[in-house]
């Protein structure tokens, strides 16, 4: 059977290399950039690679499966694609594209509420296992019929965020006019012209737009008004009472993501949640907290029993996916990884990424001789980091 990996870019840092030079750089920066100085940004894969693990190799071994089982649901490996905002704008068709890899490899596709896909469109792609995220509607009429469409699709996991309570100071989307609302300014669309390729498939495609959000929007709003809409519709600040109004509503898992305390892991358990997700939100909205790897191991060890505690932010390759396992997570998210590349190959983008990094955690759990995924935490060196 041919290989879905491209040897051309068989590593993450050729996969960016080459989205770097395919798609506009105002769309690259706000897929590539952090908020503020980028601080979090690189702590977060910087601690993740100080993490080492100790390989044995005169043992009997069996050859290893990726194959992990999480709320029920036996997946083919141990990560999955992360919710992103504006995919759209990066690559035409991305959260499709995307969607239907995760689904091809078995494997979680989280849908972000700010995206450039419905809710039903990926339900369609996936026959109903994609996960969703919920930014936080003020309006509960909106919140319960965005619920409402969820539960119709069939997603099986709804994850709501804990770390927006306010949006990232970027200073990258800043200068390319992608704040609220966004401008598409004289450089923007001289630098789209210069990316050929994403402009016909942008103009094949048309533009970008809130697919999840436009049963709420009136029509043919210009900018201005779109940010206002923004602005109106979301609460980002989440309290103890709207997760209890969303357990009460929600039959399905529930999940927190953006938990970088046990207070805030402990909260979540009160209350009724079945798992955390540990994240910074790539370091797109704080710049001064720890990386991620360092609160996964403050947490994962008092509530691996309670909550099922998976951590993004940070991870980048198959190698990472291993040192994050073996540091207690229970499963793991990368969201650029799967952007860069959809915006390097385009429809091929997302089956090459996962069946590259399955390639790499592959590899590595055959150097530490682990059958298993689980076998992976036995394998960390604990004395130096």
């Amino acid at each position: 059977m041919k290989s879905e990996i491209n040897y051309k870019y068989p590593s993450v840092p050729d996969l960016r290399a080459r989205a770097k030079r395919k798609i506009p750089k105002f769309a690259f920066e706000y897929l590539d950039g952090g908020c503020n100085d980028d601080v979090n940004l690189k702590k977060n894969t910087d601690r993740i690679r100080a993490v080492e693990l100790k390989p044995k190799y005169l043992v009997d071994y069996t050859p290893p499966s990726l194959k992990t089982k999480l709320f029920g649901h036996t997946y083919e490996a141990p990560f999955g694609i992360s919710p992103v905002g504006l995919q759209g704008l990066m690559w035409p068709k991305s959260p499709e594209i995307l969607a239907k890899a995760a689904f091809d490899h078995n494997i979680p596709f989280v849908l972000s509420t700010v995206t450039t896909a419905s809710i039903e469109k990926i339900a369609e792609i996936t026959e109903g296992n994609a996960w969703f995220q919920l930014y936080h509607p003020a309006e509960e009429r909106v919140t319960k019929d965005i619920l409402r469409r969820a539960e119709v699709a069939g997603c099986p996991v709804l994850i709501i965020l804990a770390d927006v309570p306010s949006f990232g100071y970027r200073p990258r989307d800043i200068r390319n006019g992608l704040s609220m609302p966004p401008k598409m300014t004289l450089t923007n669309i001289i630098n789209s012209a210069k990316r050929p390729h994403w402009a016909l498939q942008t103009l094949i495609h048309g533009q970008p737009s809130f697919e999840v959000l436009k049963p709420y929007m009136s029509k043919n709003l210009n900018l201005n008004q779109l940010g206002k809409f923004m602005d109106a519709t979301f609460s980002g600040r989440l309290n103890e009472e709207k997760i209890k109004k969303i357990r009460d509503l929600w039959k399905g898992k529930l999940v927190l993501k953006g938990a970088e305390s046990s207070q805030d892991v402990e909260k979540a358990y009160r209350l009724g949640l079945d798992g955390v997700i540990i994240s910074n939100h790539g370091g797109r909205q704080v710049d001064v907290g720890q990386a991620t790897i360092d609160s996964l191991k403050d947490i994962a060890p008092h509530y691996k029993d309670k909550l099922t505690v998976m951590m993004d932010s940070g991870i980048r390759g198959g190698a990472d996916v291993a040192r994050v396992m073996a540091c207690g997570a229970d499963f793991s998210f990368l969201g650029r990884t799967f952007m860069y590349g959809v915006s390097a190959l385009g429809k091929k983008g997302g089956h090459h990424t996962v069946a590259m990094l399955k390639t790499q955690l592959t590899q590595v759990m055959e150097q530490l001789s682990c059958a298993q995924i689980n076998d992976l935490q036995s394998k960390r060196i604990k004395n130096n980091y």
